[in-house]
This record gives structure tokens, C-alpha cells and sequence, in this order.
């Protein structure tokens, strides 16, 4: 099968991923989630005319002409509504969020008073309707605030409390399952034997998984055989996985087993090898209603097609609209050889010049399996196929690593 552009194998990736199903959610977990359907106000905010200070409730025809003195004939507390009217001449104490009492049209700030017994003296006239936040000045019963496809915020989640909902409807948050193969793997704590390794693609996949939302499922390791590898594909199904994501056993090796099992069990397959460096040996097919993403045993060629088709393919199933990882500008902090038919993502740190300019520097060795530059790097530098030899400082696109 040819060579894949990028572009082109994102498009395959998301051809058929549509946005999960609506479930109700509590509004306190919903932060981070795309609404479902537009959210309506059940009530009106604030319900009553209340006042927006500490301070005297009174009536603004009683202040114009201050300094004068009213009599006190009450307090109104937020959450205790005053049960009487305000009358010419009288005031009543009111604090921040009370309610205000008829006949009160206005708000002396208590620093401007000085009361004495029931008596207060207002030192300064006041303009009608100062410091009281009119019924509904917020939002009113009925409107729609929050709308259809809107990843809510934590401030979106204090607005639909206010708006009195419990809970809100929401995508459903997508079902990962993470497989690693290969004899080779041993568990993090184990010593590995002579010619093993410890496994951490699959931590770094089903971390890229939480932080998008994802709930996630490890399938453990399976060993080079076609039948535990099926068994595992099994394990996927049974958990209800949107995604079957594996690493290791892709590419064209003896041993790489994981496109037998799934032609086996019916995968229809949509690509395998895509034009790019890290994460040639990328493979993409369905099975029933699951995409699988097959993705390259190094390291950083994992990390590198997680970021570049899981990303994308998890944030579209659950109803987002910011699909792939934004690109930015940088320049560059060391010259680069012409690059070939490949597109090439390469680590970087970053850093900024003392006028602002951010600046993109690759790592010399950009092998796949070397996880400390990884770890280390602050961006991928992106280079198009057949890209000419470039000097420090031109210009690049960069992708921000923030997971």
C-alpha cells in the first residue's frame, strides 16, 4: 500500500468518526465536555431588584437633598427579604444580595452613613437606582445561554448551576482501549530479562486519553502470538472501546502480528504507512463500529501519531470543534539539511528572545527511541516533504507539546 500524506491519512482517521451519543451529566463533572444541546435558563438571575453594596435601602426622592437623617426601621439580610415597605423618610440596613424592600429604589453605601440608635445620618445625595442590580440583570428565565457544541469551561459550570441545572447534556466521553505487543515488554517494577525492555507507551497513550477526555482501558501486553492477540481485540469489544489503540507489532517483521489479528476478525483496513518521520508504520482500519489505530513500538513514533491522529480522533467523538493541536510560529535556533519526501516532526525546545519571538531548537539526535529528549522537548518542529536546507532563524511551524 503507497505512502500516505498526513493530511490524508488524518482525513481517513476521522472519515467516519461522528460525535458520541447525549448522556445527562452532573453538572459538576460536565467541565470540559461538549454540550449536547442547548442549555435554558430556569430562572431569572437575580430574581428581585437587590442591592449591590452594604449599605441603607432607601428612597432616592429622600436623599436628593442630603445630608438629612432617616429613621431605621429594619435590616434586610441576603436570603431575608424585609416584609415591610419603606416610607417616606425611613431607611432600612441592607446588605450585599438582599432583597430590596418596596418602596426602596436606592442604595446609600454604608460608607457614607453614620447611624445612631435607629436613627442614620446620610452624609451625600444619591441617584435613583445606585447600587441595586435590577431583576433579571444577569439573565432572565427561558434564554438560552449555553448552546450546542460549547466544550464547557469551569466558568460555563458556574453559569449552568445558576441557571438551576443539576445536570446538563453532554457527549459521551469515548472509550479507549490501549494494547501493547511484544515478547520483549515487561511490566514498569519488573526486572526485565536478558534482550527485554519496560513497556510505557501504552502509560503515555491512555495520559494523552484522560487528559482528552477519554475513559480508559488497559489491555495489558500481549505476547507475539496471533491467538493472544486476538484474545486482546476480544477484551477491546467486550469493554465497549470506541477506540482500540496499539503499539508495537505494526510494522512488516515476523513477529509483528497485530494486522493478521485484526484482518482476522474482520478489520476493514484503511491505511497502513504514512509519509511521515517519526511513525511510518501507522495503521488505521475499522471493526464493527471501533477504529483502530495501529501505532509504531518506539516511543516517540507513538507519541508522535497520538498527537497527530488519536488526538484529533478522540476530540471529534466527543463533539469537539478544536479537532487537531494548533500550530504556531517560530524561528529557528539551528540550521536544518534538506529534508526528504517524509514530513518530519522534530523535537525541539523553545525558548523566547528578549523581543518576543519564540524560537524552535531541534534536538541534534532525533533517533525514535530516545525518550529523554522527549520528555525534554517543549515543541515538534514541523518539516514538509522535500523542505529545502534552511539556516538558523528562518522561519517554522511548530506544534506545542502540552501533555
Amino acid at each position: 500500500m503507497a505512502l500516505l500524506s498526513v493530511a490524508d491519512a488524518l482525513a481517513l482517521v476521522l472519515a467516519d468518526a461522528v460525535p458520541l451519543p447525549a448522556e445527562a451529566a452532573a453538572v459538576v463533572d460536565a467541565c470540559g465536555r461538549v454540550l449536547a444541546g442547548d442549555l435554558i435558563a430556569l430562572r431569572t438571575q437575580p430574581p428581585a431588584d437587590v442591592s449591590a453594596m452594604d449599605g441603607y435601602a432607601v428612597r432616592a426622592a429622600d436623599v436628593a437633598a442630603a445630608p438629612v437623617h432617616l429613621t431605621v426601621v429594619g435590616e434586610v439580610a441576603a436570603g431575608r427579604p424585609f416584609d415591610r415597605a419603606i416610607g417616606p423618610g425611613e431607611a432600612a440596613r441592607i446588605f450585599t444580595g438582599g432583597v430590596m424592600p418596596p418602596g426602596a429604589d436606592t442604595v446609600v453605601i454604608q460608607e457614607v452613613t453614620a447611624q445612631d440608635g435607629d436613627v442614620v445620618a446620610i452624609k451625600r445625595p444619591e441617584t435613583k437606582g445606585r447600587y441595586v442590580r435590577p431583576e433579571g440583570f444577569d439573565f432572565k428565565a427561558g434564554a438560552a445561554l449555553l448552546t450546542t457544541g460549547r466544550r464547557l469551561t469551569a466558568r460555563d459550570i458556574a453559569l449552568a448551576g445558576a441557571m438551576n441545572h443539576a445536570t446538563v447534556p453532554v457527549h459521551r466521553r469515548p472509550r479507549m482501549a490501549v494494547l501493547a505487543t511484544g515478547d520483549e515488554l515487561v511490566a514498569p517494577g519488573t526486572p526485565p530479562a536478558p534482550g527485554q525492555i519496560v513497556s510505557s507507551n501504552s502509560f503515555a497513550l491512555m495520559a494523552i486519553g484522560h487528559r482528552e477526555g477519554a475513559e480508559t482501558f488497559d489491555l495489558g501486553v500481549a505476547p507475539d502470538r496471533l491467538d493472544a492477540t486476538v484474545a486482546a481485540v476480544g477484551r477491546a469489544r467486550a469493554a465497549g472501546a470506541d477506540v482500540l489503540v496499539t503499539t508495537g507489532g505494526a510494522s512488516v517483521g515476523d513477529y509483528d502480528l497485530v494486522q493478521q489479528a485484526f484482518a482476522s476478525e474482520g478489520m476493514a483496513l484503511s491505511f497502513w504507512k504514512v509519509a511521515m518521520r517519526p511513525g511510518k508504520p501507522l495503521m488505521h482500519g475499522r471493526l464493527d463500529g471501533m477504529s483502530v489505530l495501529g501505532l509504531p513500538g518506539n516511543p516517540v513514533s507513538s507519541f508522535v501519531c497520538a498527537a497527530l491522529f488519536l488526538v484529533p480522533l478522540l476530540r471529534k467523538l466527543a463533539g469537539r470543534e478544536d479537532i487537531s493541536l494548533p500550530t504556531a510560529r517560530a524561528v529557528l535556533g539551528r540550521a536544518l539539511p534538506a529534508n526528504d519526501e517524509r514530513a518530519e516532526y522534530m523535537r525541539a525546545t523553545l525558548a523566547t528572545t528578549p523581543d518576543g519571538t519564540p524560537v524552535a531548537t531541534p534536538f541534534p539526535q532525533q533517533d525514535s527511541s530516545l525518550q529523554v529528549t522527549l520528555a525534554r522537548a517543549d515543541c515538534l518542529v514541523i518539516r514538509e516533504p522535500f523542505a529545502p536546507a534552511v539556516e538558523r532563524g528562518a522561519p517554522c511551524d511548530i506544534i506545542t507539546l502540552q501533555f
